[in-house]
């Protein structure tokens, strides 16, 4: 490989060489004068290398939670530190020139892995995280960047993928591992990439950039017009244009763009001139081609997530690439960047790996194939399996503990679960949903040159208002909102200059799904336009002409009540089939100002001119003067076909009356509009008042949301249940109902709340012995009866009805015993129940002061 001009050596070059010189000088001497050799090598470059102190883990208090194989090598690892060592003192005597590889860093324990044992295929359960986009936006998004100290030497340490989850702050190196061992458990063939590349990628300075945002809103345009361009559709009419003049225009619209851009970077300045091109360290992602239908190598920059195309100039130069099966170092010249490289990577002559005759990607995918081939030959010929030759040393397998992405993770994305990224002439503003009280998710704020703010745009979800999309223009002082479906007036799109004024231009536009198929309406001082769209009577725009006195005041943000009715309303009807051209009514005016209607109708075949109906209204009846007749003379026609016969007076007359009935019916229809127009902003104003979002159970936020109101709910009907339970017991309560105020009592209420309670138990317990004694009177009555009657019969009885007669005896005996016996206890317990009522009641709260008193 031929010498990099374009990168410079430092002071820990030169000392490495120097160090490398004498340990070739010691060939000679035994191993362990080697090995202090080397370890100085390994002191210089700690000198020279460092990590951000406030990420590592004090290697004198090892966190003992970490697993063991995180703090301790295991044999095959031992062996491989080995293999790496050996390699990197072959490589720094063959290529004294170029840098130190990065192959054994250390990591949060301060213990060596070798970088290939640093990546974990991880086969995340989320589906945002199946394709390399979703993978990508998630590291990019979910981290936060530790830029390299210093910028042009390789890290010392480099943590596990699952401490830069908790942490989520990482390097270059520390993101593109995390993110290749996502794109390898999507069964991407990804590599990490340790090279150079411009200051900008490597900062993460994305100010001289275009917000990537207004790229989307320019593809989405694009694709929406290319979707037109159906070829199903009707064609248009060809439109005969100028070839020259086009030319011209093309021409005139490029020289206005370059002009644009001179001015931008008069005004912006180039930026400043790196002193460090060139050797700035940058880790980013390779995917190669084959694997996911992906057709062509291309990189991902980690920290932003996006795809550049291996050639670009971003990238200045690779000094190695590794996967979890090998490391490969470049051995092509990047003298002119990435751009003539060559990615394949068995290739030795292009790409040196580590572990010589290591089975890699492709190498493993063929061996499975022939080994299910060979197992399927075997069963067949029932042969007993060819034995395994002996392979070289493989990778061992990795240290990290298997990579947990939460769902909560997924959703909430950005550290603090917001994010500010600067771009040329734009801030972009990104919230983790439910983050904040109003739904916002996204807000993009443009500016000029002089930093003044052009416009702002706003993305919302989840918002009960469903408001979804709000821009507000600072030059053209508007306001536009976008609306999904479902909510109140089937309002879809609403565009002001200002919400409360009521004499403000407003636009409109509403869901298909209207009863009266009114899908946009625009209002200006003095008019309001109308468009519908499905209608039985065939209407699709309606335009209305108010009085110029008609004013409109702020007062209540309301319009003010109509003085006079429109003084023009303008129709026009789309073509009904089922009636005659000349008969079917194109457009109708009515002209109330002069008491006139104006019917037009629709053209005939092979007509360019229509049928129009001009008609005077005769004046009502008042105090002063009779009701105006109608005349022929009041109708004024113009027919096509002069041979057609002119139409009856009579149904002139009828046709006037049904246009009279039709113009109360849209004034009436106007009105309506114009109330509707008051209501909606009138909602609009209570709904920023009181922004309410709607939780998903599906999502961790709302699941949460959910157990806390469920939690809420069985504490209130606790509380509920306990109150009922002591009023339940209370024995103020009966009495208490009749008095004004139960929440204060005077002595002579709480007197008389006393002496009442204890008269209506006295009447209680008298009432209850009453009841015992009449039981046991009852009882002793029918057994004098029964023996009466056994007196009178007993000679002429059977031995059956006699022993029914002694069962009844002996039951009626035992029932006033009992009866007996509980009125004797009553008797015992009422006055104990009287005094321990009373002791109960001059130890209530609410009577005890009055009464100790």
């Amino acid at each position: 490989m031929s010498p990099l001009p374009w990168r410079r050596s430092s002071c820990f070059v030169v000392e490495t060489v120097r160090l490398l010189t004498r340990i070739r000088q010691m060939e000679s001497h035994d191993e362990e004068q080697c090995n202090r050799a080397e370890e100085e090598i390994i002191i210089i470059s700690d000198l020279h290398v460092s990590a951000p102190q406030d990420l590592l883990r004090s290697l004198e208090k090892t966190d003992e939670s970490l697993p063991e194989s995180y703090r301790v090598n295991s044999s095959d690892e031992t062996r491989l530190l080995d293999v790496a060592l050996n390699f990197q003192r072959q490589y720094s005597h063959l290529f004294p020139e170029r840098k130190a590889l990065l192959l054994c860093p250390a990591n949060e324990c301060g213990v060596k892995k070798f970088v290939s044992t640093t990546l974990q295929p991880t086969l995340s359960i989320h589906p945002e995280l199946f394709t390399w986009d979703g993978c990508a936006s998630f590291v990019a998004n979910f981290l936060s960047l530790e830029p390299l100290e210093p910028p042009v030497e390789l890290p010392r340490y480099l943590f596990s993928s699952t401490s830069v989850l908790q942490s989520q702050r990482a390097t270059c190196f520390e993101f593109s591992s995390l993110l290749c061992s996502l794109l390898l458990g999507a069964n991407y063939d990804a590599y990490c990439v340790s090279g150079y590349a411009v200051r900008e990628m490597c900062l993460l300075d994305q100010s001289l950039q275009d917000c990537p945002l207004l790229d989307t809103q320019a593809k989405v345009v694009t694709s929406e017009q290319e979707q037109q361009d159906n070829k199903y559709t009707v064609k248009p009419l060809r439109q005969l244009k100028s070839h020259f003049v086009m030319q011209q225009e093309k021409k005139k619209q490029e020289a206005e763009a370059v002009l644009l851009h001179r001015q931008t970077l008069q005004e912006s300045g180039p930026p400043p001139a790196d002193p460090l091109w060139g050797l700035r360290v940058h880790c980013w992602v390779l995917v190669l081609a084959g694997s996911r239908s992906v057709q062509e190598n291309f990189f991902i920059d980690p920290l932003t997530g996006k795809s550049y195309d291996t050639a670009n100039s971003n990238f200045l130069g690779i000094e190695s690439v590794w996967n979890d099966l090998n490391y490969y170092v470049n051995m092509q010249d990047c003298r002119n960047g990435c751009t003539d490289m060559l990615f394949d990577l068995d290739d030795v002559n292009l790409w040196e790996p580590v572990l010589f005759g290591a089975t890699s990607r492709k190498q493993l995918i063929v061996d499975v194939m022939k080994k299910k081939e060979s197992r399927l030959l075997s069963r067949m010929n029932n042969d007993d399996e060819e034995e395994q030759q002996p392979r070289a040393f493989e990778m061992p397998r990795s240290w990290i503990s298997p990579i947990c992405i939460s769902k909560k993770d997924v959703e909430r994305r950005w550290p603090a679960g917001q994010r500010t990224s600067h771009y040329s002439r734009a801030k972009l503003e990104e919230f983790s949903p439910y983050l904040r009280s109003d739904g916002l998710l996204t807000r993009l704020t443009c500016y000029t040159h002089l930093d003044s703010v052009v416009s702002v745009k706003e993305w919302y979800r989840h918002r009960n208002d469903h408001l979804e999309e709000r821009e507000v223009n600072h030059v053209d002082n508007f306001t536009v909102e976008r609306f999904t479906r479902g909510r109140r007036f089937h309002l879809l799109f609403h565009r002001y200059a200002h919400l409360s004024a009521a004499d403000t231009e407003r636009q409109m536009e509403f869901s298909s799904v209207r009863v009266d198929g009114l899908v946009r309406r625009v209002e200006a001082p003095g008019e309001m336009t109308e468009t519908f769209e499905g209608r039985d009577d065939f209407l699709f725009f309606r335009r209305s002409v108010f009085h110029p006195h008609v004013q409109f005041t702020d007062d209540d943000v309301t319009l003010k009540p109509e003085e006079q009715p429109p003084t023009k309303v303008v129709e026009r009807f789309h073509r009904n089939r089922k009636r005659p051209a000349g008969e079917d009514v194109a457009e109708r005016v009515f002209l109330l100002a002069q008491r006139r209607v104006e019917v037009t109708y629709h053209l005939e075949d092979h007509r360019f001119i229509p049928s129009k109906r001009s008609f005077i209204k005769p004046r009502e009846s008042t105090e002063e003067q009779k009701e105006e007749q109608f005349t022929a003379d009041m109708v004024s026609s113009f027919q096509v076909d002069p041979a057609e016969q002119p139409v009856q007076t009579l149904a002139l007359y009828d046709m006037l009356v049904v246009l009279m009935e039709d113009e109360k019916k849209v004034l009436l229809q106007i009105k309506e509009s114009q109330k509707e127009v008051r209501d909606i902003v009138a909602c609009r104003q209570q709904e920023e008042t009181n922004i309410q979002l709607l939780f998903s159970p599906w999502t961790t936020t709302g699941a949460a949301k959910a157990h806390s109101q469920r939690l809420e709910m069985e504490r209130v009907a606790a509380e509920e249940q306990r109150w009922l339970q002591e009023k339940e017991q209370d024995l103020l309560a009966p009495l208490m109902m009749s008095l004004d105020n139960t929440e204060t009592l005077s002595p002579s209420d709480a007197q008389q709340l006393y002496q009442n309670c204890l008269q209506d138990f006295k009447l209680r317990l008298v009432e209850q012995a009453n009841l015992i004694q009449e039981r046991y009177e009852q009882e002793t009555e029918e057994l004098q009866e029964k023996q009466l009657w056994y007196q009178k019969n007993q000679l002429n009885m059977n031995q059956n009805q006699k022993q029914e007669y002694q069962n009844y005896c002996c039951m009626k005996t035992l029932q006033i015993h009992t009866a007996k016996k509980r009125l004797s206890i009553h008797r015992d317990s009422a006055p104990q129940k009287l005094r321990a009522l009373d002791q109960r009641l001059k130890r209530d709260a609410r009577l005890a002061p009055h009464l100790l008193s």
